[in-house]
């Protein structure tokens, strides 16, 4: 059965026409019908171009309002969004290009260089279709919630990126399952910070429009900007990974966030237990979440009842979803299986993977963890990051959880090393806080000691500038490989 609703940019626009949809930094505003003036206008103009229902069109920006314009207006097409990570090379970025079948590339003016350097017969710049003029052509008024939206390519941490599809339908349950969670304020602004080519930025504008939401842009991380949306802006949710949570704890100081600061969202993976201990003596209000391109944006998060007494958990399945463990092993850890409406329908041109990733409706997300007594969710790592060590499983994230509670160490990535005794042994790449005195290899193996065993205790340490991270600032472990060989 299709199953269709009212456009919902147009119906957020009746609805709510002078709520306030986008807010910047400077203090410049768009209300939801300024926005669907504008996203129709520019459906005109890319139809002008010859952008028609189906077309597969890249989209290659940095944090830009217009980018969200554009992707409002080809939904007004039936145009299918193929949204780019500006950080990739050029050879990467053409590879996804061919690999979605995209026929024309529309970018950001302040990435003309990378996109001229890519193949594409059709590119225009945000400012040239402005220039073009509008065709008179009928839009759409409905959206089919089993119609593809947008294709966004998984982070390629541990592989090739594969292009992941997402439905009206999967962004559309995206939202409502988060709302059911979380809750709605007639007060809340989303903050958005996280790139909005990924999953995790681009769900922010969905659920603002489905919610009649604001949503406060910045177009890059500044830990100093964003306390100030937070403590004068209004701002009362934000999502945020590891690394930006951290530097924001460090922000804060002896200060702390206006009660009307509801929702610290985090995501990107397990976080040291450390930083969620130092978060929850400032009062940081840190819901963690689990989620991932496929299942586009969160699809388990901890509920604001349970954000204290179950620290470190991702909570449970969001109300429309489903989780499993797989196969657990004797300590309760296995793979972690999904299913849901906000799942996506497959991988784009990959029959073969989806063949293996998609059983019977659920997905085999490829990380680890387990379900306690209660029913929630601890995730403990990548699959393929395991690290099997004499037949002992070690946990990556485990040893870095605990190293980055050691004074003195900013950053902290583990690795397995192949090792002719144990099969594989745990490495560990560390980056200094520069502010305080470096613990020493044999201070670092005594911290560890007292409160690991000894088989997970890495058998060297390298210490780096920076760890290789992407751009939601996730690590891109095998990359750590560069720092051990």
């Amino acid at each position: 059965m299709n199953q269709c609703i009212p456009h919902w940019l147009d119906q957020q626009a009746r609805l709510s026409p002078n709520q306030i949809a986008m807010e910047q930094a400077d203090g410049s505003i768009v209300t939801f019908q300024a926005l669907a003036v504008q996203c129709r206008s520019i459906a005109k103009k890319l139809t002008h171009i010859g952008i028609t229902n189906g077309t597969h069109v890249g989209i290659l920006s940095s944090n830009k309002i217009e980018m969200i314009q554009v992707i409002h207006a080809l939904s007004y097409i039936g145009a299918v969004g193929v949204l780019l990570n500006r950080r990739l090379s050029a050879g990467e970025l053409q590879y996804q290009l061919e690999d979605s079948h995209a026929d024309i590339l529309l970018f950001d003016d302040a990435l003309e260089n990378i996109a001229t350097q890519l193949n594409l017969p059709h590119k225009r710049s945000f400012i040239n279709i402005v220039e073009v003029q509008e065709q008179d052509v009928e839009l759409k008024t409905e959206l089919s919630l089993q119609d593809p939206f947008t294709i966004i390519y998984t982070s390629g941490t541990t592989g090739f990126p594969k292009g992941v599809i997402h439905t009206y339908g999967n962004h559309w349950w995206s939202a409502i399952g988060s709302v059911l969670n979380l809750g709605l304020s007639q007060q809340d602004k989303w903050l958005a910070v996280l790139p909005f080519f990924h999953v995790g930025g681009l769900s922010i504008f969905i659920r603002s429009t489905i919610y009649g939401m604001p949503v406060y842009v910045l177009e890059h991380f500044d830990e100093v900007k964003v306390q100030h949306a937070i403590m004068e802006r209004g701002v009362t949710v934000m999502s945020v990974v590891t690394v930006m949570l951290q530097r924001l704890v460090k922000q804060l100081g002896n200060k702390t966030y206006p009660n009307s600061f509801r929702c610290m969202l985090l995501g990107g993976g397990p976080a040291p237990m450390s930083l969620l201990e130092a978060s929850k003596e400032k009062q940081i209000p840190v819901f963690q979440s689990y989620g991932m391109t496929e299942t586009s944006s969160q699809i388990a998060t901890l509920g604001p009842n349970d954000a204290l007494e179950k620290l470190g958990s991702a909570g449970k399945p969001l109300m429309p979803a489903q989780l499993k463990i797989k196969q657990p092993q004797a300590d309760g850890i296995g793979e972690i299986i999904v299913k849901g409406p906000m799942v996506t329908t497959g991988y784009y041109n990959r029959p073969k993977e989806n063949e293996t990733t998609f059983q019977q409706g659920w997905l085999a997300t490829g990380d680890l963890g387990y379900l306690d007594e209660d029913g929630y969710l601890y995730v403990v790592d990548r699959r393929t990051d395991l690290i099997i060590s004499g037949g002992e499983n070690i946990y990556p994230t485990e040893i870095e959880g605990v190293l980055a509670g050691m004074k003195g160490i900013a950053e902290v990535g583990v690795i397995g090393k192949p090792d002719a005794t144990w099969g594989k042994v745990p490495i560990a790449c560390i980056v200094l806080d520069k502010h305080v005195p470096a613990p020493s290899q044999a201070a670092m193996k005594d911290y560890l000691s007292e409160r690991l065993a000894a088989y997970k205790i890495p058998k060297a340490f390298y210490f780096v500038d920076k760890l290789p991270r992407n751009a939601s600032n996730k690590l891109v472990r095998h990359q750590l490989q560069q720092f051990i060989s």
